[in-house]
This record gives structure tokens, sequence and C-alpha cells, in this order.
């Protein structure tokens, strides 16, 4: 590519960055990092009515936790800016105005009433109202009205909007790096409001504008998008500017059946559908994969396979090995099911790579949450535990014994680890600890082995009724271990309680 690669995620601030704008993102960053180009962000934020507070302060938050920095944009600036569009309005008037003038545009004076007459005009003679080539000259536009006209109902202080006027009788070649080549029939398209009456452009006019001025090689967005491309295509000729290469990603679907993957689905099956969690002004809190504790590296790696795939077997991929490997010609037409638990799969894959100091830091944390302050040795108990744990969470599931001694003992399991005898059993492990010095996991271990093999006494008549004493249920690491790490004091102190309870 002779032109340097300039990509850009343009999202509307208009509440929590869903998922699917997240791998939006994620592509256009690997695609832009892969050619040795910039990754800008530009915040659409065109529509006023939609504005929500802090959402772009979460798009920002979100990219950054996800580790796909942008090299431009409203936090980092950059040399093509402002990059809210908003701070831009100014520029879409002219470049509306250039389309009247060459008269690829034109002004739209009709009523929100006088539409919805037409529109239900037509469903009654079991017709869709188009604006375009077929009646816009009896509609109330600068096409049918006389210039004089014009110029009153515009001095006089009118409403309108600015229209684009789609060419009538042609056939748009179009050509998508997805998709491949299509063909779209121009009368088949409406005069999109390209500006509307409150000053503000709509996307069609300020997203061309941007990309030119910005000088965006490459648009890589959604499927939903895809209807847009002839307009698109059709405004980047009249301006006579050279339009940049597209490429429409598949939707992201739901797990179960058809249709896109919505909040609702996230709020009905119980996973994210945001990176990062979000509380909307009435109260209500939607999670977010961040505070679900989920890594980031997992994160990035399940969105890199929904719609696209290396070609290989391979499915674990550091964020450097998916911008060598990303290729946009890899990207899957068809929608692509999302599976939260395969997100879990990769969630597991990570936590097991995180160094045990990291996670024992996070693990205290939670502790602390929980009002628990321990002088344990978290590093070695998250090196047992991690093994069975997805996120940090389970952790304390999974180990909760080594800060809380047991209260009640299974049941089940008490039935069967203590028989006749069991009490003298434990009670002879109390004074081989006791005697014990060097309170090693494996010096406990080879004391206690040792005894029981010279006693020739099975193995599960101590150990069900140790782990049981020490725990209150038939789980955990090796027992040794456990003893270790809960000292001698601990240690004793719960097989003794076992054994006056039990």
């Amino acid at each position: 590519m002779s032109q340097k690669v300039r990509v850009r995620f343009a999202p509307s601030p208009t509440g929590p960055l869903h998922i699917g704008g997240v791998r939006t993102a994620l592509f256009n960053y690997l695609f832009a990092k892969k050619h040795g180009g910039d990754f800008v962000l530009r915040i659409e934020d065109t529509d006023q009515t939609r504005y929500v507070g802090g959402a772009e302060a979460y798009i920002i938050e979100a990219l950054n936790w996800l580790n796909i920095p942008t090299d431009e944009g409203p936090s980092n600036g950059g040399n093509f800016g402002p990059y809210r569009q908003s701070e831009r309005k100014d520029l879409y008037r002219s470049y509306a105005d250039q389309l009247l003038e060459s008269g690829h545009a034109y002004y739209a004076f009709d009523t929100s009433e006088a539409l919805d007459a037409h529109r239900k005009q037509h469903e009654a003679e079991g017709k869709t109202f188009i604006y375009n080539w077929h009646n816009r000259l009896k509609l109330d536009n600068s096409l049918s009205l006389s210039e004089t006209e014009v110029k009153a109902k515009l001095e006089a202080g009118e409403d309108y909007v600015i229209r684009f006027k789609v060419p009538q009788d042609e056939t748009i070649e179009l050509q998508d790096i997805v998709r491949g080549d299509m063909q779209i029939d121009t009368n088949v398209l409406d005069d999109k409001v390209l500006f509307k009456s409150d000053g503000m452009p709509t996307y069609h006019l300020a997203n061309i504008v941007d990309d030119h001025l910005m000088e965006i090689t490459h648009v890589i967005r959604g499927e939903e998008w895809l209807p847009s491309l002839a307009l698109h295509v059709l405004l980047y000729r009249a301006f006579g500017w050279k339009a940049p290469e597209f490429a429409h990603l598949p939707l992201l679907m739901k797990p179960v059946g058809k249709g896109k993957l919505s909040k609702r689905d996230g709020d009905k099956m119980g996973f994210p559908v945001f990176p990062l969690e979000w509380k909307t002004a009435d109260g209500d809190i939607f999670s977010g994969y961040r505070e679900d504790g989920y890594l980031p590296e997992a994160v990035v790696n399940m969105l890199a396979f929904l719609g696209w795939n290396p070609g290989t077997e391979q499915e674990i991929f550091s964020l450097e090995e998916l911008i060598q490997a990303f290729e946009l010609s890899r990207v899957n037409k068809a929608g692509a099911k999302f599976d939260p638990d395969k997100t879990k799969w990769f969630q597991h894959h990570y936590l097991q790579q995180q160094e045990d100091a990291v996670l024992a830091k996070q693990f205290d944390s939670l502790l602390q949450t929980k009002g628990i302050t321990s002088s344990l040795d978290f590093v070695t108990i998250v090196g047992l535990l991690k093994e069975r744990a997805t996120f940090v969470s389970d952790l304390w599931e999974q180990g909760s014994f080594f800060f809380e001694a047991p209260s009640t003992y299974d049941e089940k399991a008490s039935k069967k680890a203590f028989k006749e005898g069991t009490t003298d059993i434990l009670q002879t492990v109390v004074s081989l600890l006791n005697d014990t010095d060097d309170f090693s996991a494996a010096t406990i271990s080879a004391t206690i082995k040792g005894w029981i093999t010279s006693n020739d006494i099975g193995f599960g008549k101590v150990m069900m009724p140790l782990r049981l004493a020490l725990v209150g249920e038939m789980k955990g690491p090796d027992v040794f271990d456990i003893i270790a790490i809960l000292g001698k004091e601990e240690a004793v102190s719960r097989i003794e309680r076992a054994i006056q309870t039990i």
C-alpha cells in the first residue's frame, strides 16, 4: 500500500460501548498496526438528542483497558482534529453548500405532517413511500419550486433540510473487501437528508467529509452500514474525491437462535455485553467484562474470533500475534455466533498464565472487600488453587477454608469418613503435628505417611477425616499443603474441634 493506512473507529456517545463496537474497534486496530498505519478515534455526536453524558469517557476507558489505544482522538489529539463532530459543525455546512451549488443536493421544506400524509397514502395503496426521483418534483423542495419561492422560504426562516439528489437510472458498482462486488440500482435509493434543520449534519454527510479530511484509507465498520454504502460512494463521486476501501463486518449473533446480540441477551443468560460496567442515570447497572473479573487479553482474544479466523488450528493469540495474523480477507460474511462458554475458556487460559504474585494481590483485594485480613502466604495459596479457577473470585470459592475454619461438616462425607476408631486416629495425627518442628508440607507428609505405612492403616481412614476436619468438605489441594499453610496452631485446633463435633 503506497498511501499510509489510516482507519477510524467512530462510535456515537449514546450509551455504553457494546462488544460489537469493541470488535469493530479491534479489527480496525489490528489492520492499522499490521500495515504500519494509524488508528483514529472520532466521536460522532451529531445526534445531540441521543447524547449521553459520560459515554465518550466510557469509550476511551474501555479501549485503554483492552490495550487497543488510539493514535489520534479527542483525548490525545492529532493533526486532523478536532475529533468530535460537534466541534466540526461549521465544516459540514460549507460542504453541504458545495453540493447544493453543484446540483447534487437540494433544499427540502416538507413538514413532518406532510411527509406523514404521503406515507399513509402510499400505505393505503400498498406501496412504500420513498423520497426520490419518482416523486421529488411533486414535493415541497427547491427542485419543484422556483428560485424566487425558495429564496422567500429561506429568508422567512422556514425549516428545511438538505437532501442528496440520487441520480436516476444508474447501476452503481460497489466493492467491499469482505462482501466482494455488488451492484445497486439507484432507482431504489432514497434522497437521504444530509443536513438537518438544527444546523447539524447527518451521519451520511459528516462521516464522508471527516473521512476525506482525515485521510482515511479504509473504512471498517459493522454490517448495519452496508445499505448506506451506495449513498456514500455516490457522495464521494459528487465531491470528486477518491473513496476509501470498505469492509463491512458480520453481525454478532445471539448464543442461541437467530438475531443480533443485545444487552437483553446478556441479562437473560448472565454474561456481559459491555466491556465495562455501565450505570444509567436511572440507577440501572449493566455488568461489564472488567468488573466481572475477565482479563483484557481474554476479551480481545475472544472478540478476534468473532467473524475472523487465522486459517490454522491456533486459538490462543497475543495481541502482537493477532496483528501479525490479521487479514481482512479472512473475515467471514456470515454472522458470528457469540459463545459465553468459549469466552470463559479464554479467560481460564489467561488466568493460568498470570503470575501467582499478581493474582495474590488481586485475591488480597477481594478478601479485603469481605472484611478479611490474613498473614497467610497468598502467593502459595493462589498457586495451589488457580488450576481450577477461571476468575479471581473462584479462588475464594475454592479456598475460603484457609481463612474461615469450618463451622459445619458435609453430612454425607462425615458418615463415610468418621467410623469407629477415627477419633483415635485424628488424636494421633494431632500428636504427630505437635511433635513436628519443621512444619513444611514435605516434612508433614513424610511424618504422617510414615506413621500410616508403619502401622498398616488404610490411607483413606486417615486422609478423608483429616481433610474433612480441616476444610469441612471433601475439596481443596493436597492435605499436607493445607496443613503447612494453616500452621501448627490452626491445623491442630481444627482437628480437635472436629473430634469434639462430629
